[in-house]
């Protein structure tokens, strides 16, 4: 499903963010993306989105991403970003669910359908004709995973989905995480979220992957995780 066949790229010339990149996820799968700041993990996220643009080696559902396949990319990735204000910019929720629908061409009465299946499955029908600007920032993180799923991706990209959140909305957002079918790729410093969601985990460092393979294997090696600048979870260090 997402591909990165021995990726290199840098932001200015003789100074590189990844170095020799490669991993694949595969349909179904949710991989947890981790890293200190500044290892490179959203830069792999725009590099999947075709906001950046690498030499070549990047993959979406064997497509090469590049200008000429955008459209099709962007088709089959959904976005959620770390401040759903950058996201939710229309007036209403339900405005904000039809935008991308309505933008790709789709028939109004089959985006609403989206749009009402999208709330009931989440339980979110009473956020429909809310204002963005007058619900709590859990609802509106969840009303942004809402917005990407009417638009029925085959994969979601997440950046930081419980950045901010109270412990009640967090645990909302990772129940809803781990009930999504999609193929799922999180970039998160919160660890505890990513045993709870992920199977996989990827650990970036310096540009380069430190270690891949099962999260509770990599998530619980204190000495992995301190060489590449990161802690425990909480749940395993004993601190509340």
């Amino acid at each position: 499903m997402i591909e990165f066949r021995n990726v290199n790229f840098s932001y200015e010339k003789g100074r590189e963010v990844l170095h020799d990149m490669s991993f694949r996820i595969e349909k179904g799968e949710t991989v947890g993306l981790i890293g200190a700041n500044g290892a490179g993990k959203s830069t792999i996220m725009k590099l999947l989105l075709g906001l950046l643009e690498a030499d070549g080696g990047v993959f979406v559902d064997g497509t090469a991403v590049k200008k000429e396949t955008l459209s099709e990319i962007r088709g089959k990735l959904g976005f959620v970003l770390q401040n759903s204000d950058n996201q939710m910019f229309m007036p209403t929720v339900y405005e904000d669910m039809i935008f991308g629908p309505l933008n790709y061409g789709l028939p109004r009465e089959e985006v609403d359908r989206r749009v009402d299946e999208v709330l009931e499955r989440l339980g979110l029908e009473y956020l429909k004709d809310r204002c963005n600007h007058k619900i709590s920032g859990g609802e509106k993180r969840m009303a942004a995973i809402a917005t990407i799923l009417a638009m029925e991706p085959e994969a979601i990209l997440m950046d930081e989905p419980t950045s901010a959140l109270d412990p009640y909305n967090r645990r909302i957002v990772i129940n809803t995480i781990r009930e999504l079918e999609q193929t799922k790729l999180i970039a998160s410093h919160d660890l505890d979220m990513i045993l709870d969601t992920c199977g996989r985990v990827i650990l970036i460092s310096g540009g380069r992957i430190a270690a891949d393979g099962d999260a509770m294997e990599i998530l619980t090696d204190r000495e992995l995780l301190e060489a590449n600048r990161m802690e425990l979870p909480f749940c395993f260090t004993g601190r509340k």
